[in-house]
């Protein structure tokens, strides 16, 4: 007797529509998703140990690097006194470009400085300009390579002052002369060109 051919193979069953789970790879997941349940158990544990709240840390993008140090001063000051034009209906909310302070990476305005510099250090901006918010903990040889540095642009930018007050007292006294020759000849410049214009108008 010849075998029954079915839709779905020699001999019938439904093997072929029938989806076969691979039981290894789930119980590995759920052995991982039962380690990170515990490990956040515990820490929620310690933080409430601790009289802390226990927040869940986002996920960082691999190519993160740590947190470091602003090599420039916040300039606050620069917009005070300047009118801006702003959208209709900016007023209203902290998203988008409005008047005041604005981060370009988050798209978020706020109305003070303060609001400004307590945003720049938090997570959700770290995490938007590809920082983790983790400091890297420097080793002894590097703090040292670091205050090297910080000497030698100290002694750059002292390096025109002079200590002895002779000396300081000296040259402002040939910075003040320099400055009065040049307005006596911007002034002298300036009659020579009038008398000029006025002897052509008497022809």
């Amino acid at each position: 007797m010849s075998e029954k051919q079915t839709a779905s193979g020699p001999g019938g069953g439904d093997t072929a529509f029938r989806k076969t789970w691979d039981k290894a790879e789930y119980a590995a997941k759920a052995a991982a998703h039962e380690a990170k349940e515990k490990e956040e158990g515990r820490l929620r544990y310690e933080a409430k140990l601790a009289g802390k709240k226990y927040f869940r840390r986002a996920s960082t993008p691999p190519d993160a690097k740590d947190t470091s140090a602003r090599m420039s001063r916040l300039d606050v000051g620069a917009q005070v006194g300047k009118t801006m034009l702003v959208p209709a209906g900016a007023a209203v909310g902290k998203r988008g470009k409005g008047a005041g302070f604005y981060c370009p990476d988050c798209d978020l305005t706020y109305k003070d400085s303060l609001q400004l510099v307590e945003h720049f250090n938090s997570r959700q901006h770290l995490l938007k300009v590809g920082e983790t918010g983790e400091v890297k903990v420097a080793r002894v040889e590097e703090v040292r390579e670091r205050l090297r540095w910080l000497a030698r642009k100290r002694r750059e930018e002292v390096g025109g002052e002079v200590v002895d007050l002779g000396e300081r007292l000296e040259r402002r006294r040939e910075v003040e002369e320099r400055e009065r020759d040049e307005k006596r000849r911007k002034r002298n410049e300036k009659r020579r060109k009038n008398k000029g214009v006025i002897k052509k108008e008497d022809l």
